[in-house]
């Protein structure tokens, strides 16, 4: 017997005509209701918009909901998963599926952290840069070499062999040159800023002042938190939360983590299978589900239930 673990897609993950299957239907009006009223657009018409999609914005509340309908279809169908993780975004996600955030904190909180990280990025321009083919410690040494003064730091330990820097422009743009020198492969990434760096300081400051007045209640079933790969409790949740928007995104980590502990099943939420290729390059014995529609939904549900009463991860 196994343990399942949901995984919440991060930004990048979108695509039109996601979460369909469930903005149809009235199970899951109040999520989409509750995000449109509080980020003041038709978030359910959104999900099927390429162009909304492509707004750094209205993006960010969209994969949300799809995120969160998702897990919902997975409950409906009788799955109960033992812990949950997201990347970047889809930790807010995550939160509510732990039931340490209420719907209406959740998307209050998707709202404050979009509009204060794209104020961030408006202020100090940046660049993000995927690298890939060698070790953290390759990278690490890079962002020492490259950074001449300016910002550069790994920003996502995405899976062995692919880390993401991020910072000053200028500063990725010398981290890329350098890897392609060695004959690796240095991919930038269309983001509108150096995301899980010290330049989004700003906005973890302003997600910190908003988060001053929500309460988090202690985790239903265990989040794996992006900062530190370790379950997040209630009373660090404020702090880490708003640490996330400028700290690195260990989902490489996490995915170990949650394997030692026996997670043997992960079912990807919200849209795509992003996270299911790293879970892959992570741990090829990992089984790996979607649950982006109903018929996926069901399937993931039906393999991995007789799994996850295996027990909680504390």
């Amino acid at each position: 017997m196994h343990k399942t673990a949901l995984l919440f897609s991060g930004q990048g993950a979108q695509k039109a005509g996601m979460a369909s299957d469930f903005a149809r239907d009235p199970r899951f009006d109040d999520i989409f209701e509750a995000a449109g009223d509080i980020c003041g657009f038709d978030v359910r018409a959104a999900c099927g918009d390429a162009e909304a999609l492509r707004d750094a914005y209205r993006v960010q509340p969209a994969l949300c909901a799809a995120s969160i309908a998702s897990a919902r279809a997975l409950a409906l169908e009788g799955l109960e998963p033992s812990c949950v993780a997201g990347f970047s975004l889809g930790q807010v996600a995550a939160l509510h599926a732990a039931g340490m955030l209420s719907l209406v904190d959740t998307f209050r909180l998707v709202d404050v952290r979009a509009r204060a990280m794209a104020r961030a990025a408006l202020a100090r321009p940046g660049a993000m840069c995927a690298l890939s083919g060698g070790d953290e410690g390759d990278v690490v040494a890079l962002c020492e070499r490259c950074a001449n003064g300016d910002v550069l730091v790994p920003a996502n330990f995405n899976a062995p062999g692919q880390v993401v820097v991020s910072g000053d422009a200028q500063a990725v743009r010398r981290a890329a040159d350098a890897w392609k020198a060695l004959g690796l492969r240095a991919t930038m990434l269309p983001v509108a800023g150096a995301f899980h760096s010290p330049l989004m300081d700003e906005a973890a400051a302003e997600v910190a002042a908003f988060l001053e007045g929500v309460a988090f209640a202690p985790a239903r079933i265990a989040l794996v938190n992006n900062v530190d790969a370790l379950p997040l409790e209630a009373a660090r949740a404020r702090e880490q939360v708003a640490a996330q928007v400028r700290m690195p995104v260990r989902f490489a980590h996490s995915v170990s983590w949650m394997r030692a502990q026996g997670v043997r099943f992960f079912v990807e939420c919200g849209s795509g299978a992003v996270l299911s290729g790293l879970v892959r390059r992570i741990d090829a014995s990992a089984v790996r589900y979607r649950a982006s529609t109903w018929e996926e939904a069901v399937s993931a549900a039906r393999a991995c239930a007789p799994c996850a009463t295996e027990g909680d991860i504390r």
